[in-house]
């Protein structure tokens, strides 16, 4: 047996653990941010937001934002799947962060602001 074919023999397992990996990385995080829909929706129609930790989502912005920055410097500032998912987690994020807040202090009839 020669080393051609001793390295061919490793690069096809690799090729196929590579292509799983990102298959389960796609799936995941499509699920991920799809489950944050629910938690959106339950603010918005409950009118309430104290159940929920401003705190919280507000750290999961966080984290996923600066993330998808240092991935995508760490991609020599190429936009790639995986900046892309944290970037638009972020997103969501956001999103529930802001309707949190919103529904703390600014909504017309609530009765007085909790910070966190």
């Amino acid at each position: 047996m020669n080393t051609a074919t001793l390295t061919a023999d490793r690069a096809f397992p690799r090729k196929r653990h590579l292509s799983l990996l990102s298959g389960s990385f796609a799936l995941f995080n499509s699920l991920r941010i799809v489950a944050y829909l629910p938690t959106l929706h339950a603010i918005q129609s409950s009118g309430h937001a104290d159940q929920h930790s401003l705190f919280t989502w507000l750290t999961f912005l966080g984290a996923n934002l600066t993330m998808a920055l240092w991935l995508l410097e760490q991609n020599g500032g190429r936009m790639n799947r995986a900046v892309a998912v944290n970037a638009f987690n972020a997103l969501m994020c956001g999103a529930i962060a802001a309707s949190i807040a919103w529904l703390r202090w600014m909504q017309p009839n609530s009765s007085f602001p909790t910070f966190f």
